[in-house]
């Protein structure tokens, strides 16, 4: 994707197999800076403390961070040890354990000198798999705007909302909820996307608007509370978001404030559509709310904002009355009956086990 006059994805593994480079998201949008990772302590670290957020993206870092671990210790023991420590770094989305899963299964029978290697070659193919699963999901997505767009007037834009940040930032590239919205833009349609704020950490504010405004699209911040308001005075075409969990019957846990978009979608008639690769569906599911663990995060993301203050400085500043605890649920779930369908990159289906293993049989 688009940063600045360059091309590039959101990871870059180096060419000698030992580090690998991310953007430290916590500087978005007002500094662009790559930081070069090492060890699995540095992987964990980018994880916990959201220098990478979004579900595939962590599991590409944890994937890549237990490459690392293996260069210092190749032992079924010290395997196991590196894939926990890296599993529990963000406890909600379900990619970071199938990465992990995925690295540890490839190497657990391989000789303890070749594990390292192999390892890096796996976590390079979950980055080229993501990135393919992503250009899939925004062809199948484009269908969508595409007939949007045949609806209406001639020159009018298709106006999509969108929640937290499902962006090439949030993926290896193309991102998944926004992956639609760059094809339909590259290819001429005329696109608006209202981006939610995306309260407490900002996420659509500072990382989904610099994406757009990156590639051109046209879009505009609105307070997390507009949403509603939008869709009731016609607004909004669509909404589209991405995910970090879905069980098999198709509830969906993303970002804190998703169900509250998909209610006022509902109450609407507003379509409401979940855009997610393979590696977001846990099979193993079936009530999303009584079962997807929901991450409780600091209470310091509710009561401070970090911005950029008129000095040019970047700054914390505390927004609550001093004293006042803070509850910081980081996701909620969307029950699959307020969804009107899920994309993914073998196409589109219902919300619902049958949609899904209609998609992917080899489940069943």
């Amino acid at each position: 994707m688009r940063l600045g006059a360059e091309t590039t994805r959101s990871l870059r593994a180096a060419e000698d197999a030992r580090s690998f480079a991310i953007l430290d998201q916590t500087l978005l949008p007002w500094r662009v800076v790559w930081l070069r990772i090492e060890t699995k302590e540095a992987a964990a670290h980018a994880i916990r403390a959201m220098q990478v957020r979004g579900a595939p993206l962590i599991g590409a870092v944890g994937a890549y961070g237990l490459a690392l671990a293996l260069r210092e210790d190749a032992s079924d023991a010290a395997l196991d040890a590196a894939h926990a420590m890296l599993a529990a770094t963000r406890p909600t989305a379900i990619n970071l354990r199938w990465a992990l899963d995925r690295v540890r299964d490839a190497v657990l029978n391989q000789p303890h000198a070749a594990r390292a290697a192999l390892a890096w070659q796996v976590a390079g193919a979950i980055c080229d798999d993501d990135v393919a699963t992503c250009t899939a999901i925004g062809r199948h997505g484009l269908k969508l705007l595409e007939e949007i767009a045949a609806r209406k007037p001639a020159g009018e834009p298709v106006n999509v909302l969108t929640h937290c940040n499902a962006g090439w930032l949030a993926t290896v590239d193309w991102g998944t909820a926004t992956a639609p919205i760059y094809l339909a833009h590259d290819t001429g349609i005329a696109v608006h996307v209202w981006v939610d704020e995306t309260r407490p950490r900002n996420q659509g504010a500072a990382l989904t608007a610099f994406e757009l405004g990156s590639h051109g699209v046209a879009h505009t911040v609105v307070s997390d509370n507009a949403g509603g308001h939008l869709m009731q005075r016609g607004r909004v075409d669509i909404v589209i978001v991405g995910t970090d969990r879905v069980t098999r019957t198709g509830d969906v846990a993303n970002k804190i404030g998703t169900y509250l978009k998909a209610l006022a979608a509902h109450d609407n008639g507003v379509p409401f559509w979940v855009a997610l690769p393979h590696s977001t569906i846990d099979w193993s599911l079936r009530d999303g709310i009584a079962e997807i663990p929901i991450e409780e995060r600091g209470a310091e993301e509710v009561t401070e904002v970090t911005g950029l203050g008129l000095d040019g400085v970047v700054t914390r500043v505390r927004v609550a009355s001093p004293g006042s605890p803070a509850g910081n649920p980081a996701f909620d779930v969307t029950p699959a009956r307020l969804v009107t369908g899920l994309i993914t990159e073998r196409g589109r289906c219902a919300a619902s086990e049958t949609g899904l293993l209609g998609l992917y049989p080899e489940k069943v």
